[in-house]
């Protein structure tokens, strides 16, 4: 394949986005409280594929409006023929549901509404009112799906794509008049959906395991060990009473029975989890904030499509973010590492 065709095929199916796809099966393994594991890349090479899918038939579906609008995208220009972009759609679309079969039952039950998703947006809903629900919807998915492979279960991955779905809906919101600029309001609304989106980061979820030491026992929250009384029991009598645990020492009285462990590190406000969710959240603000601001003031094409970008390129730390919320560090780190790769890419092929 010639280098300009290369480059067509890139533009097509806009390859700097693919660094945003990785961190939604991560962030959902992470949701569950898993460890990433050979399903889990399974279903990172299944999201790939669905987006990809997404952007090849995004472009075919679109082709008549491009010609008029962006004559210079690989369809209209007549870098890529139409039948090649439609047939690209098929195979990856294909090649996505296989992988997710592979990694199980429940991933493949995930992947095929995705995938049905995907092609409903671009044939039919995209320019209808329930055109950017639907692509929040694919969003979510996607993280779900990550929880679905690596673990078989998603309901403790909703919060999680809840959030993420939110973002997609106020970047698709944004996108929806880049080419032809408009009213300030989406770029207002998808400003005022990041702060708040910020905001509920820094907060951390009920349900995430803390750092409880590994001597506990059952039902001891402050970490301190129980044993049994050494008080004999007779028929009859009230069940012993647990005390804990010394040696030659009497049970403290009420008076004395307070906390003298320190607080675990996952409750305190300045623990690393938490100083890294909230980095991480902050550089998500950062990223989407200005460009949504600019648009805002000046809701032009080209500061739109800016924000456009913007809101896409956020999204990998508001999946890294996610993570570290719910106490994946090195995943969060890892997703948080895609952003450069992804910025570097971005600078040769544009991601809208």
């Amino acid at each position: 394949m010639s280098r300009s065709r290369s480059r067509a095929w890139a533009e097509l199916l806009r390859l700097p986005a693919l660094f945003t796809v990785p961190g939604d099966a991560l962030s959902g393994a992470a949701a569950v409280g898993a460890r990433p594991n050979s399903r889990t890349l399974l279903a990172i090479g299944s999201s790939l594929c669905l987006y990809e899918a997404g952007m090849a038939l995004n472009d075919w579906a679109d082709r008549a409006e491009d010609a008029a609008e962006r004559p210079h995208r690989p369809l209209p220009s007549g870098r890529v023929h139409p039948a090649a972009a439609f047939t690209a759609a098929c195979a990856l679309t294909g090649a996505g549901l296989a992988l997710a079969a592979r990694a199980g039952r429940p991933a493949l039950t995930v992947a095929a509404p995705l995938a049905a998703t995907v092609w409903a947006y671009d044939l039919a809903l995209k320019h209808t009112p329930c055109g950017p629900a639907a692509m929040a919807t694919a969003r979510a998915l996607d993280l779900a799906l990550g929880a679905a492979a690596t673990t078989g279960r998603t309901r403790a991955a909703l919060p999680s794509a809840a959030l993420l779905g939110t973002h997609t809906l106020a970047v698709t919101v944004v996108s929806r008049q880049e080419t032809k600029g408009g009213s300030p309001l989406a770029p207002l609304a998808a400003l005022t959906t990041t702060a708040l989106l910020s905001r509920l980061l820094a907060h951390r979820p009920t349900g995430v395991p803390s750092d409880r030491p590994s001597g506990a026992g059952p039902g001891d929250a402050d970490g301190v060990a129980t044993v049994p009384s050494r008080r004999s029991v007779t028929p009859g009598s009230p069940p012993a009473i647990a005390e804990p645990a010394a040696a030659g020492r009497e049970r403290p009285g009420p008076a004395h029975a307070r906390r003298i462990t320190p607080p675990r590190s996952a409750d305190s406000a300045w623990s690393p989890g938490r100083a890294l969710t909230t980095a991480l959240a902050a550089t998500y603000a950062a990223t989407a904030a200005r460009p949504y601001f600019h648009a805002t003031l000046n809701p032009s094409p080209p500061l739109t499509q800016r924000a456009v970008g913007g809101g896409i390129r956020a999204t990998i730390p508001l999946q890294a973010a996610l993570s570290a919320r719910s106490g994946a560090g090195l995943t969060a780190l890892l997703i948080a590492g895609l952003a450069p790769l992804g910025r570097r890419f971005g600078r040769k092929v544009s991601v809208t």
